[in-house]
């Protein structure tokens, strides 16, 4: 019998599931594998040859495809990944063949302030361990290969800056003359390690490289992690590899791995990782966990691969997107779905009553301090006000044409008629209303809301993109701000304005780039500091960075950065490994 979540910490609960979870093996006979699509990480963790599977099943119908997405979130987060189990759990207990595809979860956030993103309570990924700790190595082989990339660029800055044309002519190379002024690529690292953003390399003598201002980035940030939740298969993978834009030249071209000569070798890095993994719910349910980008500074999705391979083994798969509607669901219809050719059939939209609570008016909590006594004490105008964000949300998921189902993420602090203002306006604005209890009871907690989105995935739907690709890049970025976010409109940093224009002139490159934003996920504004739904604001363009491998073009809006900072109660205090076991203690 699992433990009470009201109890017992969620790595408790997890090490008890564990002992009773199935095998990759059991799992694999009742999804129907063949032995050699299964390839194992021991006993509870594998990875599936997805391009076995796919061609053996190329003419089984799909089944439907649901996404999971949020409002606004606190900066504790509202349990999207928790519904995701939670969900996938319930539509097993109303008799529903599912699967779950979610993003991997970094180390940064893990050994930092958020945990490790598998779920909480009785809705969990599980085994928690390796999912929290590297699970079978695919953020470390993005970290290898985009490393090689810098690797390559700083060996070939050096070597141009202190050798004849001769010398690079007889060893085949030609110079690149690449602008060290003008680099794109930075270094990575799987941690919020803000010492690190802005450093200064090749100090020393000239066998030491070439000495430039540098820095690193988060790992998810990478334009290969965004490649590997794009790729459709190795061969796009190794096409899109080239494209990777690393520096610039002098006169302003691009520099690729392709000039650098090192895209075969990034490729190879990646071969493996391709492969989604195959994991499960705390009730047993297959989960495929793949690729980990951050949604407010990268495209926030697990991998095409894993949604393609989930659709043809179940009748329906939940994908969770990152953070709110706003950034996670906008990018889920207008890239990942464009991208993927796969057309969904509703999106749920969890929200909670301590959210509206937060976007009406309370004081903001901050992770790691106790959370504000007014969050435990019924207060429906705060709640009321607060669902203006809500609606916000709802709406742009109306405007993609499917059917949106908000589910309230139930916390025992919620009161009877909290949830009724809720459900109230919710449903005024046209949305399914289902409270879910999943933390505390797992699959049962959660029928009502498996129910809803069954009803709402069964209606018709007319699902459309906010833009075409013909769109000029800051028409595309207006209509975003406008019909996404509430706002009036952009004003641009003098870079980022000359740098849309130039993107804009080559027509044929705009037709082959989808619109990727970056901005804080705590707002629909670029500001973290502003709730609910706020009137009157332009978003503010700092930069624009082209991803042409990914096939994104990267608008930077506000202050946010692509490294993030820990802070000073980061989880890893709490971490720790029982000697006498093996076992890690303290993950959440």
């Amino acid at each position: 019998m699992a433990l009470d979540p009201t109890k017992h910490a969620d790595w408790e609960i997890a090490e008890e599931a564990e002992s009773r979870m199935k095998t990759v093996y059991q799992m694999a006979e009742e999804l129907g594998l063949e032995q050699e699509e299964l390839l194992p990480h021991g006993n509870y963790v594998a990875k599936i040859d997805f391009k076995k599977l796919l061609a053996r099943m190329k003419d089984k119908p799909d089944g439907k495809y649901i996404d999971v997405t949020a409002i606004n979130p606190t900066p504790l987060g509202e349990g999207k990944t928790t519904t995701t189990m939670g969900l996938t759990q319930g539509m097993g207990k109303i008799g529903k063949e599912v699967m779950a595809t979610i993003r991997q979860p970094s180390g940064g956030p893990t050994m930092n302030i958020k945990g490790s993103a598998a779920g909480g309570g009785l809705a969990q990924c599980i085994p928690l361990t390796p999912f929290s700790l590297g699970l079978t190595g695919d953020i470390n082989d993005i970290m290898n290969a985009h490393n090689l990339g810098m690797v390559a660029l700083t060996s070939r800055l050096q070597h141009e800056f202190n050798s004849s044309d001769k010398f690079l002519e007889k060893r085949g190379l030609k110079r690149l003359n690449i602008d060290p002024r003008n680099v794109q690529f930075k270094w990575i690292i799987d941690f919020c390690a803000q010492a690190l953003r802005n450093i200064i390399i090749g100090m020393g003598g000239k066998r030491d490289g070439f000495m430039m201002e540098s820095g690193f980035n988060i790992a998810v940030s990478s334009e290969i992690m965004a490649i590997l939740s794009m790729a459709k298969d190795l061969k796009d993978m190794r096409e899109r590899m080239g494209r990777i834009v690393v520096a610039y030249d002098k006169q302003g071209n691009d520099v690729t791995t392709a000039d650098l000569e090192v895209d075969g070798a990034m490729t190879a890095w990646m071969v493996n990782a391709l492969n989604p993994n195959l994991m499960q719910t705390l009730e047993g349910q297959p989960t495929l966990v793949h690729a980990g980008p951050f949604a407010n500074i990268a495209i926030g999705q697990s991998s095409i691969v894993a949604d393609r391979v989930g659709l043809k083994l179940k009748d329906y798969v939940l994908t969770e997107s990152g953070f709110g509607a706003d950034i996670g669901f906008e990018k889920f219809w207008n890239l990942k779905c464009r991208m993927s050719g796969l057309k969904p059939h509703a999106a749920v939209l969890v929200t909670t009553i301590r959210a509206m609570k937060c976007h009406g008016g309370a004081p903001v909590p901050v992770p790691g301090q106790p959370i504000d006594p007014a969050y435990n004490e019924e207060n429906v105008g705060w709640v009321e006000k607060g669902c203006e964000n809500l609606i916000q949300h709802i709406n742009t998921i109306k405007k993609s044409g499917i059917n949106p189902v908000v589910c309230i993420n139930h916390f025992y602090t919620d009161t009877d008629n909290e949830i009724n203002a809720v459900r109230r306006l919710a449903e005024e604005a046209g949305a399914w209303v289902a409270v879910s209890k999943h933390w505390q009871y797992g699959g049962d907690g959660a029928k009502e809301l498996a129910e809803a989105v069954v009803e709402a995935a069964d209606k018709p739907n007319e699902f459309r993109f906010l833009y075409d690709l013909e769109t000029p890049l800051r028409e595309r970025i207006d209509l975003i701000v406008k019909e996404v976010y509430g706002g009036d409109g952009v004003e641009y940093s003098p870079e980022a304005l000359e740098k849309a224009k130039k993107i804009e002139e080559d027509k044929e490159l705009m037709k082959q780039l989808g619109t990727c934003m970056a901005k804080t996920h705590l707002s629909l504004t670029d500001n973290p500091a502003l709730k609910g739904a706020p009137k009157n604001w332009k978003l503010f363009v700092r930069d624009i960075l082209t991803y042409k491998g990914a096939g994104f073009v990267v608008p930077l809006a506000g202050t946010i950065p692509m490294m993030p900072g820990t802070a000073s109660d980061p989880a890893y205090r709490k971490v720790d490994v029982d000697t006498e076991t093996g076992r890690v203690q303290g993950l959440f």
